[in-house]
């Protein structure tokens, strides 16, 4: 039966791509409830869950087919989780084959995604049932403990004395959703960043659509996903399906907020739309590798756009989040470019901002891949797409290695073309 709205707390085991059965349908218009569970940190600590995140499983949207796209508007992100854990990491010798977001093993038995047990607190309490050793593949180098306050607005990182307490009544602290599998990461009790207060901006690192091919949900991006290209674990993909088979869900760009739409492409009919890897807060790049990662509810409507064909996903921030010269002009600035295009005899073009993901092995390629997707979708040469950018636009870092935003200015009438023209109008005040 098709539902009108779609309330989803149920959770992959890291997994996802056509072989994963999806919920639903909910209906086109539509609106998905998701309850999500922490990303990063507490999937990778759980040897059991298959991939580096724990997302939920993908909804299908009623009349979406493959070759099509589907405007997802965030309509409102709640963080629930009372306190988190985050910081830098290193790798376990003998806890995983080739990945250790992916093929994990106990070091000692050599059980691959061993069930595992806490006994205690700190990320060595993490151990295999079958034989006792450690089996969290991961520790943290330099970590921290955060608390929120009760309106969820500011976070502060703690000393050695709270972390511990909060770990050891850790799936309370971060409110772990009934149904998720992972061990809560604040078990690491880790304060080597104490009294740092900065203020919350929760957003989601995973939000998109089911890729054509099974994959760990981690590595839906071109960053992550190029790991997999003949790995020597049993998610190793080809080099050809890691160019058309992923469909960037994994973005970890902080503007993926409240307000904002995604455009996400389908590579499946149905789509299979999910999110996960919420986060309280983050810079530009993540460049510490992870960040404050909670559990959040968030609602989102969907919207099935059946001709439009993409590459990869286009977003259309909040009006705040864009970069300076990409902020549509005020009216008082029109009124000023009417009259110098008069003078000179110059037609001006109204535009709107639209930012194109990129996602490659590293920053410079996943530009050039967002500067040509952006070329194709909009009937523009590559170096136009590189000018206008550069005038009117920005290119930012959503995640490090690999993960970018192209915004650039795009004309009105191709935005009409393009179905876009009601979402450019909600969100940015245009002069014309």
């Amino acid at each position: 039966m098709v539902r009108e709205v779609f309330f989803n707390d149920k959770f992959t085991n890291g997994i996802i791509g056509p072989n994963v059965k999806m919920l639903g349908p909910v209906k086109n218009g539509g609106h998905i409830i998701f309850v999500t569970t922490p990303g990063c940190w507490g999937p990778m600590i759980t040897p059991t869950l298959r991939g580096g995140h724990e997302v939920n499983i993908p909804v299908a949207v009623e009349g979406a087919k493959a070759g099509g796209a589907i405007a997802i508007h965030i309509e409102s992100i709640k963080i629930r989780s009372r306190a988190t854990s985050s910081g830098t990491d290193k790798w376990v010798d003998g806890a995983y084959n080739g990945d250790p977001y992916v093929a994990k093993k106990c070091p000692g038995c050599g059980e691959k995604w061993p069930e595992s047990k806490l006994e205690g607190i700190g990320l060595e309490a993490i151990k295999c049932v079958k034989c006792g050793t450690p089996s969290s593949p991961f520790r943290m180098v330099h970590g921290y403990t955060m608390i929120f306050d009760d309106a969820r607005c500011i976070g502060i990182t703690v000393g050695k004395e709270a972390a511990e307490k909060i770990a050891e009544e850790g799936y309370a602290w971060m409110d772990i959703p009934r149904n998720s599998a992972q061990f809560p990461v604040v078990v690491a009790a880790k304060a080597d960043l104490v009294g740092l207060a900065t203020r919350t901006r929760p957003f989601l690192g995973q939000l998109g659509t089911t890729p054509s091919i099974d994959i760990p949900d981690s590595h839906n991006a071109g960053d992550f996903g190029y790991f997999l290209v003949g790995a020597p674990h049993e998610y190793a993909i080809t080099e050809e399906q890691y160019k058309t088979c992923l469909t960037d869900g994994h973005l970890d760009v902080d503007s993926v907020r409240e307000g904002a739409v995604l455009i996400a492409p389908v590579k499946v009919d149905g789509g299979g739309v999910y999110a996960g890897d919420a986060h309280a807060m983050q810079g530009d790049g993540e460049v510490a590798g992870h960040t404050t990662d909670i559990s959040a509810e968030v609602r989102v409507r969907v919207e099935v756009l059946k001709e439009l064909e993409l590459e990869g996903p286009l977003l259309f921030p909040p009006v705040e989040d864009l970069p300076p010269l990409a902020i549509p002009l005020t009216q008082e600035e029109w009124k000023k470019a009417e009259k110098l295009s008069e003078f000179y005899g110059i037609e001006l073009e109204p535009w709107a901002p639209v930012q194109v993901i990129g996602t490659a092995p590293n920053i410079n390629q996943a530009a050039e891949v967002g500067f040509n997707r952006a070329a194709k979708l909009f009937d523009m040469s590559f170096d136009e797409v590189r000018n206008r950018v550069t005038v009117a636009g920005a290119v930012e870092i959503g995640r490090l290695p690999g993960v970018v935003q192209v915004t650039l200015p795009v004309h009105l009438k191709k935005l009409v073309e393009l179905g876009f023209l009601n979402i450019v109008i909600k969100i940015y005040h245009l002069p014309y």
